[in-house]
């Protein structure tokens, strides 16, 4: 019996490789891997019970049933299109950068902006996935950016990811730090010290949890709990007041009184994806997964450095493109 429903996703993978003829095309026309889209043509072929494509090594071909499809699945996805547009284009996407420098998130705000300058991206600055999630959820927020593995599996099952960045860590010391005047710092150089990862802040779990998967025989340990700052400025004084090493990623602004220093031996790589809420429609979201898609393209952000290290469930998470 054919179902009651068919979720668009599926109808939009078909047409894609209805029109492309060639599922890695198609899989790039849509910004997924092109596994999730052989797995969503397989399921759309199971829930209606027919063989949609013939494949062969050399070529990708509509059966007869395929050919009766599309035309309908075209329609379909018209008047969905043509519906959301009418109810969403007009509203600005709602874009969480985290903070205000020009770090990875700003990088690709400011590309969809450029890719579709008719459209309305506006920016927020939430610090932390954690924290923005219940705001995405909420329609508070539309799209963020962090360390999705790092989310509870709850939240992860109502959310979206696109990974968009193995991005190198780091650490801030104190200009007189003994440390402070190596180029970079391995990772055992800083045994027994404690490193400031956000401990206590309910923002950001996912970046304390990746600190102490990373510490973890190390003889390093998280820094207990700081007041809560709002704002570099914040940020800064009350890191000068208790001289502790901050865990940061190499594209953290520069503070006075402290130096960035790459951490090395082994390279640790804070994992960073987009995140939007299931089901989120939006031309302005459309703009923003190029976006990211492009840039990352463009600066290898997604090809981990020979000696990298990163958490094995986040390594799972980031090799799933869809």
């Amino acid at each position: 019996m054919p179902p009651s429903y068919l979720d668009p996703r599926l109808l939009r993978g078909f047409v894609a490789v209805a029109e492309e003829l060639h599922f890695t095309r198609a899989a790039a026309r849509l910004f997924v891997a092109q596994q999730a889209l052989s797995r969503d043509v397989r399921r759309l072929e199971r829930e209606l019970g027919a063989e949609l494509f013939l494949r062969t090594t050399r070529q990708v071909t509509l059966t007869a049933e395929g050919e009766r499809l599309l035309p309908h699945a075209r329609r379909v996805l018209q008047t969905q299109d043509h519906l959301l547009a009418a109810f969403r284009q007009s509203r600005p996407l709602l874009v969480d950068c985290n903070s205000s420098d020009l770090g990875t998130p700003r990088r690709v705000l400011h590309r969809a902006r450029e890719l579709a300058p008719g459209l309305e991206l506006m920016a927020r600055y939430e610090s932390g996935l954690t924290g923005a999630a219940a705001d995405l959820l909420a329609g508070r927020l539309d799209a963020s950016f962090g360390r999705y593995a790092g989310l509870s599996p709850a939240l992860r099952a109502a959310l979206e990811q696109q990974p968009v960045r193995y991005e190198p860590m780091a650490v801030l010391l104190p200009e007189d730090h003994r440390l402070a005047a190596r180029a970079c710092v391995p990772l055992a150089e800083l045994a027994g010290e404690e490193v400031y990862a956000g401990a206590g802040n309910p923002r950001t779990p996912e970046w304390t949890d990746l600190a102490r998967h990373l510490f973890e025989g190390h003889g390093i340990d998280v820094a207990s709990p700081h007041p809560m700052a709002v704002g570099y400025e914040e940020f800064g004084r009350i890191m000068a007041k208790s001289r502790t090493p901050v865990l940061a990623v190499v594209d953290f602004p520069a503070m006075p009184g402290t130096v960035r220093r790459p951490l090395v031996d082994p390279i640790p790589l804070s994992p960073v994806s987009l995140v939007w809420r299931k089901g989120l429609v939006h031309p302005a979201l459309d703009a923003l997964r190029q976006a990211a898609a492009q840039v990352a393209a463009e600066e290898g952000w997604l090809r981990p450095p020979q000696g990298g290290w990163i958490p094995a469930t986040d390594a799972k998470i980031m090799s799933l493109r869809d």
